[in-house]
């Protein structure tokens, strides 16, 4: 069993919430930030109100890792940076690879972020012989072929699928049967996985819809009107009372 897999399943046998998983970077980020300030204590005040959730639902996530903070005090944030680290796997180094080096994976590769959370981007690949071979953020683009390849020579535990959306459950597969069981997938397409394999979707398209229908919102858009505004596309009506007359 691999050390990711031993830690999912102490996390389960601790019986913490995927919920709260998903929130803990969202508060690492937020202790980072203090870090950065040389904030040595904050309060659960403080702290939910900078990652944008209520103090109680903070308390409860962080009782799931036995930290509890100090009644006056708050929480300490250099341990609790420790402890939310050791708990995602950030203790240790991960190695990455990204598939597919157009803008995306370019700006993934030098994206420093990567780094400084424990991620080592080890490996560059594209199918492009135009893209084969060039230096991108210190790394020499390889091509696909060597995908197998390369996962077995770097350790390789989770694989950033850039690709075009036609190419991207391919890689996907080839990177599953190479022994890879996370994948963070920014092509735009649900990929299909066996049981074991965890897919992280990230659709930038998606999130910008949502902005757009919070925008539309607050400019009293159509979500403000009679729902039976909902019924046709604009215009639908007077277009059909014209035809008629």
């Amino acid at each position: 069993m691999t050390p990711r897999q031993n830690r999912n399943r102490d996390r389960a046998d601790r019986g913490i919430p995927e919920a709260t998983v998903a929130r803990l970077p969202v508060y690492l980020r937020a202790l980072h930030s203090l870090q950065e300030r040389g904030v040595a204590t904050v309060s659960s005040e403080e702290l939910a109100s900078a990652a944008g959730v209520n103090s109680a639902k903070l308390r409860k996530d962080l009782s799931h890792l036995g930290s509890y903070g100090t009644r006056g005090v708050g929480y300490e944030v250099e341990y609790l940076v420790y402890q939310i680290s050791r708990e995602l796997g950030l203790t240790q180094d991960w190695v990455v690879a990204i598939i597919g080096v157009g803008n995306l994976g370019r700006a993934l590769a030098g994206y420093g972020g990567f780094a400084s959370r424990g991620f080592r981007v080890a490996g560059l690949l594209d199918a492009d012989d135009a893209i084969v071979g060039q230096e991108i953020s210190g790394m020499t683009v390889e091509h696909i072929d060597r995908l197998e390849d390369l996962i077995a020579e770097r350790g390789v535990s989770i694989a950033v699928i850039a690709t075009p959306a036609a190419a991207a459950q391919g890689v996907c597969d080839r990177v599953v049967a190479a022994g890879v069981t996370s994948v963070l997938n920014f092509a735009p397409v649900v990929l299909s996985v066996p049981d074991g394999v965890d897919v992280r979707k990230v659709d930038l398209s998606i999130e910008l819809q949502i902005l757009a229908f919070h925008e539309q919102r607050k400019a009293g858009g159509p979500g403000d009107h009679d729902p039976r505004a909902g019924e046709g596309p604009p215009g639908t009506t007077q277009y059909v009372e014209a035809v008629q007359r």
